[in-house]
């Protein structure tokens, strides 16, 4: 007796349904996992917010206190410094990035031969450990055998205190920021700009264009989501810069370069406020987002332009 042929038409729905959502179900384990390791912590520094959190014999203790926290940020003087801080660090670091970098890309971009040595020159301030950058640069402003003094002095001018001046230790902290992440814009503005078709270029030069005319008018115009990309990339690297302040300052002299990822370091290790810790923590991604916000809608702006 022949054995029956079971049946496919139960499993055509089955196997419909997979070929339809193939895409959706080869990304739900991601997603579900990456779903697990964002939303539980958030939600956990958000409970962690609203409470008082104390430690009485290895244990802790949990107090809903909603308002404490809030009330404790808003009378918090240090926060507004680090916050005010933070904010001409990165924009003016981040500014001065993008523009040398751009400048960078199309200099190398114009090199014949030489174009990819000194593309692997440029790169190597990203390569190095930001804690042997802490310490070079720690070395070269200081006061008394820096190499930066060194040079002052054989001009015949007094030694400047760059890290001990209230006024200049900012500044000098931006000087680093500058010099290890203008290669990282270059690398990206780099490949927009040798991207740009050939005849382009070869177009304008034919009708006369000089060299200004043509960065300003096709070079830049061609690259600007690319720099727009950059941009936005440094700005939230910048806001939440914590090893270079802390290896070359820490936050000194005075508060004149704390910023709000080192106060919310002091908050979190040395103070033990691990709730009024978590609300420092949501009101800088505030901050953050505000600040990403009006960036793009001066760039909006300027694009509109």
């Amino acid at each position: 007796m022949a054995t029956p042929v079971p049946s496919t038409n139960r499993q055509r729905p089955v196997s419909d349904f997979i070929d339809r959502h193939f895409l959706w179900l080869a990304l739900a384990p991601a997603a579900l996992f990456l779903i697990a390791l964002t939303v539980y912590p958030f939600v956990s520094l958000v409970w962690m917010s609203l409470s008082t959190i104390t430690f009485d014999r290895a244990a802790e203790i949990w107090q809903f206190t909603p308002l404490a926290n809030f009330r404790e940020l808003v009378d918090d003087d240090l926060f507004r410094i680090a916050l005010w801080n933070t904010v001409r660090f990165a924009v003016a670091g981040v500014i001065a990035e993008v523009v040398l970098g751009l400048a960078l890309a199309i200099l190398v971009s114009s090199v014949g031969r030489l174009k990819g040595i000194l593309r692997t020159i440029l790169i190597i301030p990203i390569l190095m450990p930001p804690v042997a950058i802490g310490s070079m640069w720690k070395l070269m402003y200081s006061l008394d055998f820096g190499v930066l003094n060194q040079a002052i002095t054989a001009l015949g001018l007094a030694p400047v205190n760059w890290l001990g001046s209230t006024s200049l230790a900012l500044i000098s902290v931006i000087i680093v920021d500058i010099w290890h992440w203008t290669p990282f814009v270059f690398l990206i503005l780099f490949a927009a700009v040798e991207a740009i078709p050939a005849d382009i270029m070869e177009a304008a030069r034919m009708d006369g264009a000089r060299n200004r005319s043509v960065v300003f008018r096709i070079i830049i115009p061609l690259v600007w989501p690319t720099i727009i990309v950059a941009l936005f990339f440094r700005a939230i690297l910048a806001f939440k810069v914590f090893d270079q302040i802390f290896l070359l300052t820490s936050g000194g002299p005075g508060t004149s370069t704390e910023v709000v990822s080192l106060h919310l370091y002091k908050v979190y290790f040395q103070q033990n406020e691990l709730g009024y810790g978590s609300m420092l923590s949501l009101a800088i991604i505030a901050a953050t987002v505000s600040f990403l916000w009006v960036s793009h809608r001066a760039s909006r702006m300027l694009e509109a332009r």
